[in-house]
Parts: C-alpha cells; structure tokens; sequence
C-alpha cells in the first residue's frame, strides 16, 4: 500500500528561493471513461441493486513465490473548490458580436492539470438558469449557462451543486441548471428534481475503478426547500448520509467521495462540527471528504480506520478548498487549491487504497481592461518558479511567496501525522 506522501510547500519555498526547483504540469494520463449518472448504465457507470463478486477486505492467502504478481491500476483523483460567478465577473467575459458569454479564459492555465484527472470534481455555487431567470450576483446567485461549458473546457468531469445557493433561483434553477450540466456529460450530485433522481446512487468509473459519489449542504440560506419537493437539495443528516454510504457500498463501489459544503465562512481551521462530521463519515466508510464553503483554504488530514479484518484503511479529508473563481479579495480569499490523489486499486485482492496527496494552490488573477475586469485562475507554484505572467509586478510576486507560505502552514498544521479512529463503524 502505498504511503500518504504530504507536499512540503515550506520546503518548495526555500527551494524557489535559491533557485535549485523545477515544476512541471506535464499531464500524467487524461480520462479514459465516461460518466453517468442514475440508471444510465450503458457508459459504465450503474445503479446497482447487487455488488460485484470481488472481495474488497485483504486476502489472508498465504503468499506464493511462484504465484504471479497483483493486477494493479493507478489513477488520480482531483478536486477543486467554490466555482462563483459575481457580477463584476460577468461583463468581461461577454462577446456583444456573439451575444455569448464565453469564459473559458478562467481556466485555460489550470487545463494542463485537471486533464491529468481520471476523475476531477468541482463545487458549482451558483445557479446557471440563464437570461431567462435574470443574473444576479451575491445574495442570490445566477449565472449564465455557458458557465457550464466552460468547466467542461477546463477538464471537469464531476460537479457537485449541494451548497446554500443551491436554490437562489428556486426549484426552476436547479431544473434548468441540471438540463445543462446532464446535457454536457457531467456526473451530478447534490440537487434533484424527483424523488427517484434524488435516491439514484451515482457511481463514476474510471479504468475500472468505480467511484461512488455524495454530495450534501448544511443549508441553503433560509430559502426553505420547496413544500411539494423536499428532495430538491441534499441537506446534511449523519445518519440519512451513512445509510447513503451504506447502499454505495453495497453496490461494490471501490472508493466513496462525499462531498460536503459546511463549516464557517472566511475561518481558516475547521471547527468541532465540521472535524466530528467529517471523521464519522470515514469510520462509516467514506473514503474521501471534498469540503468547501469557507471561501478560503483550509487544511486536510489523514485519518486512519480499521477494516473488519484489522487491516488499516486511509481516509482522506480535505475541510475547505477556498474559492477556486470568485471576485472576492484579501486574506487569501482569492486563492484556492487543485487536490491531486492518487488512487490504486489492487484488482487481483480488490482493495482500493488513497496514495500520494498533493495540494496544489491556485490564485485568481484580476486585472483590468477598458474599463472591465478579467479574470484566470493561475497555479501558484508554476507562476513563482517561471515568473511569465503579464502584467505581475515584483510585488505581485512576492505576495504571491507570502500567501503560499500561509498555505503551506495551514497544510501542515493537520496533515503530519495520520488521525486514528478509534472505532470504525462500517
């Protein structure tokens, strides 16, 4: 099993400094499967009544010399935080010849790294029910649909929609903002628009390693969900998300992703409910923990469960990963992070295991032209190693030094040592 190996970004610092790192954002591998969702079983990814016939606890075989070795497959996992859209995001990105939004610009130089992903997640905090329900920034969001098509630019495969603006254009905005994400071959978690899609279990394959998938909200900013259809947004409930991991398990899911929008905004450590939560959906079987909502980076652990057979399962929980587009500023508000997870599956024994965990922090860059801002999302690391972004000054730079050293801090803070559960209850 492979160790968690934890980036030293402190180390990556003194390192830049003295000039003796380099960076690359060479891809890795790009997906090799398709998503769906629900009971579209045709491209691989199921709704389940019965599990598969592979054993996923440790074989006690006794090892055999002249047995061949394990079937392995590698792949790697990524996620990244809150996409927002507000207003002042809007008019740069608007094409009057066209009379189209186009903002693919955000992502063009994180590309490189998300088409690395086997599966790459991001947390859609806004409507995107179009012209038609009128756009609106902050309290309550919508945005253009081409939103939508610009993540599928910039190499997502999975969107989760559970988050307290998930009904700021009521029930129509979550019926119009699924009609499009569906429509470009996203797999959706979080929000529904019937009792049978809202139970649907979502399982994503990738190089035959299947992916369950959750998505849930603390809230939704005292919108109340619709009396007719409480199914509309997933809200958090410990035990209705348990049994959720239970029937994914079920099913002969090999890892288990939740999902969850929670904790206290612009806190940058999680508090006792988001750590107790969180640590208790990995006891029951939760394999990875995709946090957002604080709208800044917090930090991540490993936490280590015990299977029935005593071996040891790591759990990964990332608390927050910040704002990953939004126009809010200052401290750190405008940075976020790309998690890269390296996921293994043995086949020969079907055992899934979390490998390499690498944060990578984003910021998002804003300038202004003819009287409009402009927005992309840049990779920190790759930005301080070549120093090649237009329009940076010397003290663009050095900001950006200091903010990844914030970063690296906060990592560390909880990602030394693996958390032990003391009981396992899956």
């Amino acid at each position: 099993m492979r160790m968690i190996r934890v980036i030293g970004l402190t180390l990556f610092i003194a390192l830049l400094l003295s000039g003796c790192t380099e960076f690359s954002s060479k891809p890795d591998r790009s997906p090799t499967a398709n998503d769906s969702q629900g009971n579209d079983s045709a491209d691989g990814n199921t709704n389940q009544d019965n599990p598969p016939d592979s054993n996923n606890e440790a074989s006690n075989e006794t090892s055999n010399p002249d047995a061949p070795p394990d079937e392995i497959t590698d792949a790697v996992w990524m996620a990244a935080g809150d996409v927002m859209m507000h207003m002042p995001q809007l008019p740069g990105a608007y094409d009057s010849k066209t009379k189209k939004y186009n903002f693919n610009p955000f992502f063009e130089q994180v590309q490189p790294i998300l088409k690395q992903a086997d599966w790459s997640l991001v947390n859609l905090e806004t409507p995107i029910g179009g012209k038609a329900l009128g756009y609106s920034g902050f309290p309550r969001f919508n945005a253009p649909s081409e939103l939508a098509d610009a993540l599928k630019y910039a190499g997502f495969t999975v969107v989760t929609n559970a988050n307290n603006h998930a009904l700021d254009r009521g029930a129509k905005g979550v019926e119009l903002t699924l009609e499009k994400l569906q429509k470009l071959g996203f797999a959706v978690k979080g929000t529904a628009r019937s009792q049978s899609e809202a139970d649907a279990i979502t399982i994503v394959e990738r190089k035959g390693i299947r992916m369950g998938l959750l998505a849930y909200t603390y809230g939704t900013n005292g919108i109340p969900l619709p009396a007719n259809k409480p199914y509309t947004v997933s809200l958090i409930d410990e035990s209705a998300i348990i049994r959720d991991i239970k029937r994914l398990r079920a099913a002969g899911v090999d890892f288990i992703t939740v999902s969850l929008h929670f904790g206290t905004e612009y806190q940058t450590v999680p508090n006792n409910t988001q750590t107790a939560l969180a640590r208790k959906l990995i006891a029951a079987g939760a394999d990875i923990i995709a946090g957002s909502h604080p709208h800044v980076v917090q930090p991540y652990e490993t936490v280590e469960a015990v299977r029935e057979d005593g071996t040891i399962r790591r759990g990964l929980i990332i608390y927050s990963m910040g704002n990953f587009i939004s126009n809010q500023r200052g401290d750190t508000k405008d940075y976020g992070v790309i998690f890269k997870v390296h996921i293994q599956k043995n086949v020969s024994k079907g055992i899934t295991t979390i490998g390499d965990v690498e944060p990578i922090p984003t910021w998002v860059k804003r300038t202004k032209q003819s009287g409009v801002n402009h927005y992309v999302i840049i990779p920190v690391e790759q930005t301080l190693l070549h120093h090649n972004q237009e329009g940076l000054t010397n003290a663009d730079y050095e900001a950006l030094k200091t903010n990844l050293d914030i970063l690296a801090k906060r990592f560390a803070s909880m990602s030394q040592q693996p958390y032990t559960l003391k009981d396992s209850i899956q």
